[in-house]
C-alpha cells in the first residue's frame, strides 16, 4: 500500500547534494525492524499465532542479516509471513532510471548502467521505486530452469548483431532482477538439485555466473525460502551446500491456541453470508482434532485452509438456503456444518488403513468439535427448561431448507432462549435461530434430547 507519494525524479548529483545515504537491503530491513520494535509498532501485520515462537526467531535472523528458510507443514502461513517482509523495506528507494536491474544510482553494476554512469556523470537520471516492486516470488517446480532463476543468453539480442561474448546479450533471471530487494522461493526442495547448485554463488559470494560469461554482478538481495518437512527429508531435499548457506532455519507451526485458530479463519475466509463466531470455533476445533487423530497422516499435516474453506462452504450453504426459502438475511446455522464433510474430505490425507471410513471419521470428529464448543460457549447456563419444553411436545424443526422464521416459530416460549441468544450475541432473527439450534444440537450430542431426520430432509429435535 502506497502511503506517501514518490519523491520527484532527479539526478545522481542532486541526490548526493540532498544527503541521501545508500543502505544495503539487509541494513534497511534491520533498521526498519528495530525502529518498529522500539516504537511498539507491529512489524508483522496479519500474522497470527506466531508471536511467542516464530516471530522472535525470524526477527533475530533478520537483525543478524541472515538469509532464512521457513520449514513447516502446508497451510502454516509461511508464504504470508514471507510476503510481510516487504513492509520492512523503505517505502521509496532511488534507482537508475531505465536500468534493467533497478540499481542504486551510487552503485551501477550492469555493463549498460556502468557505461551510462561514466558518460552522464552527475546528470545520470534517477527515479524512485516503491517497496512493493522490490519483492519477487517464485514457486519452485521441477521444470524451473537455471535461466528462470539466474539468467541465460538472449537469442534476440544476439540476432540484433551483438557477439556471443558480449555480456549485454544476457537475459537476467528472477534473482538478479530482485537486486536491492527480497527474493522468495516457495517449496525450495522441489527444485532439481542441479538448479539449487546454480544458487550457491548467490548465497555465498553474492554474484551470479551465466554459462561461460565472465560476468560478476555484486547482488544486494535478501534470499528467503519455504520448505515442507516431508519434502525436505524424503521426496525432495535441499542440497547440503545450499542448506549450509542459509543463515537461519525457522520452524513454523499451526496455531497453538483455539483463539488463534479462530482468528485465522475469520481473517482469511471470504464468506458470502454471516457466520457466527461459535461456528468458526467448531471448525477450528475440528481442524485441531484432525491434527491429533491417529487416523490422519500427520506427516502431511492438516492445513489452515481446511477450516478456511469450511467456513466459506458453511456461508455458501446459508446463502443458498436464504435464496431458496426467501429469507431476507443469510446467517449460517449448525445444520450447515454438515455440508463441509463431503466437500472437504479430499483436503485431509488419511492413513491407508482408514480407506472407506473417511466420511465416518470426519462426521464423528465434527460431532465432538460441536459438543466441545457448546460446553465452552454455553457453560453455566441451565438448559433444563429447554429440555423439559422439548420433551413436553415442543418439537423444534430445522433443516437445510427451513427458514429462521420457521425455526423460531416452533420454539417454546421460555426465558432460557433469550439467555442463550444474549450469551451468543444474537440480535437478529437469523442469529437467534442459529443460537438456539446450536444449543439444541449440544443437548442432542449430550443425549439429553433426541433428533430425527424426516424424509423431506427436515430435522426435528424431540
Amino acid at each position: 500500500m502506497i502511503t506517501v507519494s514518490a519523491p520527484p525524479d532527479t539526478t545522481v548529483g542532486e541526490l548526493r547534494a540532498s544527503g541521501h545515504v545508500q543502505s544495503s537491503v539487509k541494513d534497511e530491513i534491520r533498521r526498519n525492524l528495530l525502529s518498529a520494535l522500539r516504537s511498539g509498532r507491529d512489524p508483522w501485520p496479519g500474522i497470527l499465532g506466531f508471536g511467542a515462537t516464530v516471530l522472535p526467531q525470524l526477527e533475530r535472523a533478520l537483525i543478524a542479516g541472515h538469509d532464512v528458510v521457513l520449514l513447516g507443514e502446508r497451510g502454516q502461513g509461511k508464504t504470508r509471513l514471507l510476503r510481510t517482509l516487504v513492509g520492512l523495506l523503505d517505502e521509496w528507494t532511488p534507482v537508475i532510471a531505465g536500468a534493467e536491474l533497478g540499481e542504486h544510482p551510487y552503485e551501477p553494476i550492469t555493463p549498460a548502467s556502468l557505461r551510462r554512469a561514466a558518460d552522464l556523470g552527475d546528470e545520470l537520471p534517477v527515479t524512485w521505486r516503491h517497496r512493493s516492486e522490490r519483492y519477487s516470488e517464485k514457486l519452485a517446480t521441477p521444470d524451473t530452469s537455471v535461466g528462470d532463476l539466474v539468467g541465460d543468453v538472449d537469442p534476440i539480442k544476439v540476432a540484433e548483431g551483438r557477439s556471443l561474448g558480449d555480456p549485454e546479450t544476457i537475459h537476467f533471471g528472477l534473482i538478479p532482477r530482485a537486486h536491492r530487494g527480497v527474493m522468495a522461493v516457495n517449496e525450495l526442495p522441489d527444485l532439481a538439485e542441479r538448479i539449487q547448485v546454480a544458487m550457491l554463488n548467490v548465497m555465498e559470494e553474492r554474484d551470479i555466473q551465466v554459462r561461460g560469461y565472465n560476468l560478476r554482478l555484486p547482488l544486494d538481495v535478501l534470499l528467503v525460502a519455504s520448505a515442507n518437512p516431508e519434502d525436505y527429508t524424503n521426496r525432495g531435499r535441499i542440497i547440503t551446500p545450499l542448506k549450509d548457506r542459509f543463515g537461519a532455519e525457522v520452524r513454523t507451526h499451526y496455531p497453538l491456541e483455539v483463539a488463534d485458530e479462530i482468528a485465522v479463519i475469520g481473517q482469511e475466509s471470504e464468506t458470502v453470508a454471516e457466520v457466527p463466531e461459535y461456528l468458526f470455533e467448531v471448525l477450528a476445533r475440528l481442524t485441531r482434532m484432525l491434527r491429533e487423530s491417529s487416523s490422519v497422516d500427520q506427516r502431511s499435516g492438516v492445513s489452515a485452509r481446511f477450516a478456511i474453506a469450511g467456513a466459506e462452504t458453511v456461508a455458501a450453504a446459508a446463502l443458498q438456503r436464504s435464496a431458496r426459502v426467501g429469507e431476507p438475511e443469510s446467517v449460517a446455522r449448525p445444520v450447515d456444518l454438515g455440508t463441509v464433510v463431503p466437500v472437504l474430505r479430499g483436503k485431509v490425507e488419511f492413513e491407508s488403513g482408514e480407506e472407506g471410513r473417511e466420511l465416518e471419521l470426519l462426521e464423528h470428529l465434527l460431532r465432538r468439535a460441536t459438543a466441545e464448543t457448546v460446553r465452552e460457549r454455553l457453560g453455566g447456563i441451565d438448559l433444563a427448561p429447554l429440555v423439559t419444553a422439548v420433551e413436553d411436545g415442543g418439537q423444534v424443526v430445522t433443516g437445510e431448507l427451513v427458514s429462521a422464521a420457521e425455526l423460531l416459530a416452533s420454539l417454546p416460549d421460555i426465558e432460557v432462549i433469550d439467555v442463550i441468544g444474549c450469551r451468543l450475541g444474537a440480535r437478529t432473527a437469523g442469529e437467534r435461530a442459529a443460537a438456539v439450534e446450536f444449543a439444541l444440537e449440544g443437548l442432542y450430542l449430550a443425549r439429553r434430547i433426541a433428533k430425527e431426520t424426516e424424509d423431506d430432509g427436515r430435522t426435528v429435535y424431540i
